[in-house]
């Protein structure tokens, strides 16, 4: 790879980098999240001492709103996308950079330098917040603890991915909101019931086990490995899939 192209490729993802992190709704949208995770791991904490008997896990704990906190990555990824309809500035981002699937490609990346380490922040905060008011408490320390907060902070970073896709393809805000959102809180948890066979391919399903160790009696459950695999898999093809649609139509 020549210089120039080296060059270009620096300028474009430092383009998208810096509209990332010069819009408003963005920073709204962690900041939220990471409020609202802490609300949750103050929940989650206080019914753990309240409730609970005998030895408890910190990570189990710290990780429980982990359900609930991914529907901020998953607005964070329409965000990324879909902001720039509103306004019509795609046409500016299309007119500097003509290179459509490229730049939808950059796109992913720099969010995915954005998502990685938020992710583990706020994941990482739940859990920090569990151990400093349970310290005292008969509470089991992990030895992977870090292990499994990298595999949270991929889900959310892969998550974010796939729904920056969706945003892709959809253009608009709302209605990538209320496909996703409705998938993850409504369709998933339902259809799980009706598709236990199958129930481990849903993308979701499968990020479950990037992160909890999955209880003794569960069947068929899938390796952290196989976690990941499987969404990542989802994440690519429904990125491969913006990028076609994105360099087919008009902006």
């Amino acid at each position: 790879m020549n210089v120039s192209s080296s060059r270009k490729i620096t300028q474009i993802l430092g383009a998208e980098l810096g509209k990332l992190v010069t819009l408003p709704l963005i920073w709204l949208t962690l900041i939220g999240t990471f409020i609202f995770n802490l609300a949750l791991a103050a929940a989650f904490t206080s019914a753990g001492l309240q409730g609970a008997a005998g030895t408890q896990s910190i990570l189990n704990i710290g990780l429980a709103s982990m359900g609930y906190l991914q529907a901020g990555f998953i607005i964070l990824g329409i965000l990324a996308t879909c902001s720039e309809y509103t306004g019509g500035q795609i046409r500016t981002t299309l007119t500097t950079i003509p290179w459509r699937g490229f730049q939808l490609s950059t796109k992913h990346l720099a969010l995915a330098i954005v998502t990685i380490p938020v992710a583990f922040i706020i994941a990482a905060s739940g859990v920090l917040y569990v151990f400093i008011m349970m310290r005292d408490t008969a509470v089991v320390i992990e030895i992977d603890t870090m292990k499994t907060l990298v595999g949270a902070t991929g889900y959310l970073t892969l998550t974010t991915l796939l729904s920056a896709a969706i945003g892709a393809l959809l253009r608009r805000t709302t209605p990538a909101l209320v496909t996703l959102l409705g998938y993850y809180f409504i369709v998933s948890p339902l259809s799980r019931d009706f598709l236990p066979n199958i129930k481990n391919y849903f993308p979701d399903t499968a990020g479950y086990y990037m992160y909890m160790r999955p209880s003794s009696d569960e069947i068929n459950v899938l390796t952290p490995i196989q976690g990941t695999g499987i969404l990542m898999l989802w994440t690519l093809i429904f990125i491969a899939v913006a990028i076609v649609f994105y360099r087919k139509r008009d902006a």
